[in-house]
């Protein structure tokens, strides 16, 4: 299940963690888990991966939240198959993701660069810029079927924390895409250096991104270094 409480050394500064990083060696047993997830077709629920390995869904749940924290899985909320709750589902990452990581990174670098230099609204044109790219990146995504064929705000939330998630912010939400911690940052320096410009690239990127998804843009807004191990992105008005 999503947290949105980093724990352990996250807790000892504010803000995120570096994207990418030193692959982490995988145990044996979390090794068995990937391997499951692997062969699935599509996303799948504990229950599902409890059956198809035979693990006990506790010491299931320690080796996929290993793996959503070393970047070999991506848990999500599924999309509402009925009344209650949406299901947590897990699948494998894709072996492009960290180019997909440093390609995003260097265009944003770029992007801010620019900025940094030209402009005389450096806030205002930075949220403009990603605003566009926020529309570009989810039309090149696409967005999930929902079961029964219809476009609710919470999908478009969740489509905007899976583009998140691709691109190397190792989102955690709450289970409606409400409220989002950003636990990594792909351009964490220049983000400390110039946070005017980078976060609000970032904060531009998700509105537009939640527009194309036909979610409400307008109360999206991101609080940087707000959390410790984390930024926390506001996806709808929070009571």
């Amino acid at each position: 299940m999503n947290t949105l409480r980093p724990s352990g050394k996250e807790r000892t500064r504010l803000g995120p963690r570096p994207a990418g990083g030193r692959p982490v060696e995988l145990s044996r047993a979390q090794s068995r888990v990937l391997a499951a997830l692997t062969a699935a077709e599509g996303p799948v629920t504990l229950a599902d991966l409890s059956r198809s390995s035979g693990l006990h869904a506790n010491t299931l749940r320690e080796h996929l939240d290993a793996l959503v924290r070393t970047g070999r899985a991506r848990r999500e909320q599924g999309a509402p198959a009925g009344p209650g709750r949406p299901r947590t589902v897990y699948e494998p990452t894709s072996e492009d993701r960290a180019e997909s990581h440093r390609e995003y990174a260097g265009l944003a670098s770029a992007l801010a660069s620019v900025i940094h230099r030209t402009s005389d609204n450096p806030s205002e044109d930075a949220t403009t810029a990603g605003e566009q790219w926020g529309h570009e990146l989810a039309a090149e995504r696409g967005r999930p079927s929902a079961a029964d064929g219809r476009r609710r705000p919470s999908d478009g939330r969740r489509n905007v924390v899976g583009m998140l998630d691709e691109i190397g912010f190792a989102p955690e939400s709450d289970a409606d895409g409400a409220v989002v911690l950003l636990t990594r940052c792909p351009l964490l320096e220049a983000a400390r250096r110039h946070p005017e410009i980078v976060c609000a690239v970032h904060l531009g990127i998700v509105r537009g991104a939640l527009e194309e998804y036909d979610a409400d843009p307008e109360p999206a807004e991101l609080f940087p270094f707000s959390e410790p191990g984390a930024c926390r992105l506001h996806l709808s008005a929070v009571q």
